[in-house]
């Protein structure tokens, strides 16, 4: 129960932080947010390394390696993307 508890409180909370972040902090907070993937993908490299031979825990260390690879390469994607957005927007305040 405890744990729901804190579940709906950090929602709550996550809205509340991410409606107040102003744009032009959108971009370094989810390069923070992109390194904490790392932390999950590691996570699920030992998941996966000290599987017993369960199907459960290899099926499970499996997703969360997949899902962990595709937030940090999508979020790169999309983090090179605006900073690209933003060097392009100084080389025309230039001209």
């Amino acid at each position: 129960m405890l744990l729901i508890f804190v579940f709906v409180i950090s929602i709550f909370l996550g809205l509340e932080l991410i409606t107040r972040v102003p744009s032009q902090l959108h971009t370094p907070l989810m390069s923070g947010t992109i390194a904490t993937a790392g932390i999950a993908i590691v996570g699920a490299v030992m998941i996966l390394r000290h599987a017993d031979g369960s199907h459960l825990s290899t099926v499970l260390g499996f997703c969360a390696l997949v899902f962990g690879m595709v937030k940090v390469v999508g979020g790169y994607l999309v983090t090179d993307r605006m900073l690209r957005m933003f060097k392009t927007g100084k080389k025309e305040e230039t001209k």
